[in-house]
């Protein structure tokens, strides 16, 4: 495999989860030093990543919490070039049926940490050669079904985070993209939809492609966009 990103530390927000895993090791196996940031750490790592930095014990919504992630990151790898935020969450709940909390819960866990870490991680990455910063937004954001209004709503606070970063940076040197799955193929996804046909969801392994495509050279003209990732769905 092509190894365009040799050299390069690149962090992942979310890294032990399904998606920011397959992020993780896509970055590895293209010779980044990655940096895994996460609440704890999942499952044994694959052999990519062997070499990978773990920072567990971190709420990317305390600012506190993200600052001291990217001084490990500045103490231990002495630079960043890239912030990939997959830190996230989902609740399925009417506003009649629902909790309120939900709606904070969601902005937390969705639109807060991305905008904490990426202020965090804005010190380094301005002293990068060509700094990165990917969200991961939702397509199903842009119009809210039944049951979807908080999870919607924190999402598309990603999308407008993305818009303003990405003209906020666009003179500095940082390209600032999101990209908006839809269903995405996990083992989760699965159990909560039994009956659906897998095939026509996105792997996360194909979505962590088009996020390493978004960190690469190739990308250095992209900024602000936010790009449909959808499958078949």
């Amino acid at each position: 495999m092509e190894k365009n990103l040799k050299g390069q530390v690149i962090a992942v927000t979310g890294a032990f989860g399904n998606l920011g895993l397959a992020v993780a090791q896509a970055a590895a196996e293209r010779g980044a030093k990655v940096v895994m940031i996460g609440r704890s750490a999942g499952a044994e790592l694959p052999p990519a990543l062997s070499h990978a930095l773990e920072i567990t014990g971190v709420d990317l919504a305390s600012f506190e919490d993200a600052q001291a992630a990217m001084a490990r990151i500045r103490a231990e790898c002495g630079r960043l070039d890239a912030l990939v935020n997959v830190a996230g969450g989902f609740r399925w709940e009417t506003l009649e049926d629902g909790d309120l909390a939900s709606w904070d819960f969601l902005y937390n866990v969705n639109l807060r940490t991305a905008a904490s870490a990426s202020k965090a991680a804005l010190p380094l990455l301005l002293k990068a050669p060509a700094g990165r910063i990917v969200n991961v937004g939702a397509s199903g954001a842009q119009k809210a079904g039944k049951g979807m209004g908080a999870y919607a709503a924190s999402k598309a606070g990603v999308a407008r985070l993305t818009e303003s970063l990405a003209e906020e940076l666009k003179d500095r040197g940082i390209t600032v993209n999101a990209v908006l799955p839809s269903i995405i193929d996990t083992p989760q996804n699965r159990a909560d939809m039994p009956n659906t046909d897998y095939s026509r969801w996105v792997t996360p392994e194909k979505l962590a492609a088009v996020i390493l495509f978004l960190l690469s050279t190739d990308a250095s003209a992209v900024t602000g966009a936010l790009i449909p990732v959808t499958g078949r769905v």
